[in-house]
């Protein structure tokens, strides 16, 4: 850490997809200053993105109070009694950096933009080079300016346990089939109308998703937009009983809080470009995202795994609320099926097991760093090949802190994985090298380690399970919406939520097959 900051203030973006976008920023914040309070000062409808991110100690609302002059002094008053050493101020707007200065915080880094360079101790230039890279990297820049490291750039939103269970619940009843494919569909785009896609090819796109997918449906939209939902349900006709009942409509009906988790459950997010937009692609889920007049390459769905529907208009992007030319080729010239083919290239096609790799596949050697201690478990080669052979993909999902602690090297790991995937015939390894203080969200049981497989193989987690000697591995298993298998040798007398105990790894793979039948 460069210096001994113990306060400090980050001020956050006032819309939902720029917050979502700032989250990587947040993070590399926390990673510099490990031991400082970190405080976010928000809009009350941006403050929900950062709820459960363990790397904010508090957060401060920028109330609708403070809007006026008057507001703005109370405001800094009851920061400057903070006492904060340093404000980081991601938001662009003058207002940001006025009312650090008037809290009388020392340190005071930003961009030098709109007019505010001289209320700041650090005004960063803003060069063509940083305006020119995806909106994620533009934060992170900000904070490389003033020597920090940046570290993963992949938004990340967490939520509880308890919200995605609130999640599953609400949706069983809505549904016939509880297991068939969740599509949800954002229609809706606060920046203007510009960015919205024909009510009637969203219908057309429903429509295709049911009869052709299979797939249960969820219309989102914010309290104004239900108007864009009801046309899209109208434009449906008077179709099938059966469709209606693959449709439910949340728009106007969910906090921010319950729109992440709902989205969460899904297995495709269908989206123009908006804030819901970027949450799905920070809970990782694969989004067709449709773009007009607004610019992919900078504020497109971060991450791998999502498909762009876009035409090559001359006039786009033109950056506006409304089409200037009043003809809105940009978006009218992308077909329905265009973005129901984007759906299908994306769609989770494939199912998985998730395997731990100490304990579950090779000896539990506690840390180990070297071949000589390296020993297949009994058995595993055999029932593994049994997977593979009914078409399950074979993914290795592994904590190795030893990395981070200094006592594993990396590059061992990496060999490791390799020798036990060419050996094991896996598909893939991810693991997380990070120490578990850091409360990043790749370390089991948070799901990211399963998300990012997910869009990487285009895998079902609802067919999917994971297999591991901990509860880790169980919690991660309903974290992620898959079925946990727990290995145990002995009898467990502390309780558990795994589906099914087994044995060894062959009974695991025997009641998986079971199931299937």
């Amino acid at each position: 850490m460069f210096d001994e900051s113990k306060k400090i203030l980050i001020r956050a973006t006032n819309w939902i997809g720029d917050a979502v976008m700032t989250v990587p920023a947040v993070q590399a914040i926390r990673k510099s200053y490990p031991e400082a309070h970190i405080s976010l000062l928000a809009k009350p409808w941006v403050s929900e993105i950062f709820q459960e991110n363990p790397d904010i100690d508090e957060t401060i609302l920028y109330e609708e109070s403070h809007d006026s002059i008057i507001g703005k002094f109370r405001l800094a008053s009851k920061l400057r009694k903070e006492k904060f050493d340093k404000a980081i101020l991601l938001q662009n707007a003058f207002d940001a950096a006025l009312i650090a200065r008037l809290a009388g915080i020392p340190e005071r880094i930003a961009y030098k933009r709109d007019g505010r360079g001289f209320l700041l101790t650090d005004a960063i230039p803003v060069n063509e080079e940083v305006q020119a890279q995806h909106q994620v990297y533009y934060y992170l820049d900000l904070l490389k300016s003033i020597g920090l490291q940046a570290g993963d750039p992949q938004p990340y939103i967490f939520l509880s346990d308890d919200e995605r269970q609130w999640a599953r619940d609400f949706l069983r009843p809505h549904f016939a089939e509880e297991n068939s494919p969740l599509i949800g569909i954002n229609p809706g785009a606060t920046y203007g109308s510009a960015k919205r896609w024909p009510a009637e090819r969203f219908a057309a796109v429903i429509s295709s998703i049911i009869k052709e997918l299979k797939g249960r449906v969820v219309v989102f939209g914010s309290e104004k937009e239900t108007d864009i939902a009801e046309e899209i349900l109208n434009n449906l006709g008077t179709p099938d009983p059966k469709l209606l009942s693959q449709i439910l409509n949340m728009s106007g009906k969910t906090s921010l809080r319950e729109l992440a988790a709902m989205i969460a459950e899904c297995d495709v997010f269908v989206t123009n470009d908006s804030g819901p937009m970027h949450m799905a692609a920070a809970l990782h889920v694969p989004v067709a995202a449709i773009f007009g007049s607004t610019d992919w390459k900078a504020t497109g769905p971060f991450g791998e795994g999502h498909k762009i529907i876009t035409k090559n208009v001359p006039c786009s992007p033109c950056m506006k609320r409304e089409c200037p030319e009043e003809h809105l080729k940009c978006m009218t010239e992308i077909g329905a099926d265009e973005v129901f083919d984007a759906v299908k290239e994306i769609f989770p096609a494939n199912k998985a097991v998730f395997l731990d790799k100490d304990g579950t596949l090779i000896e539990d050697k506690n840390y180990l760093n070297s071949f000589d201690d390296l020993v297949i478990l009994k058995g595993v080669k055999t029932a593994l090949q049994k997977l593979k052979n009914t078409g399950y993909k074979l993914i290795g999902v592994t904590n190795q802190s030893g990395i981070a602690r200094g006592i594993v090297d990396e590059t061992f790991v990496l060999e490791s994985n390799s020798l036990l995937q060419d050996k094991l015939a896996i598909d893939d390894f991810f693991f997380c090298p990070h120490h578990p203080d850091e409360k990043c969200p790749c370390r089991k049981p948070e799901p990211v380690m399963i998300l990012n497989a997910r869009l990487r193989y285009r895998i079902s987690l609802r067919q999917s399970y994971v297999i591991g000697d901990k509860e880790s591995d169980v919690i991660l298993a309903k974290k992620s919406g898959a079925t946990g298998i727990l290995l145990s040798s002995t009898p467990l007398f502390e309780n558990t939520s795994a589906s099914y105990i087994a044995k060894n790894m062959s009974e695991a793979v025997d009641w998986i097959l079971e199931r299937d039948k």
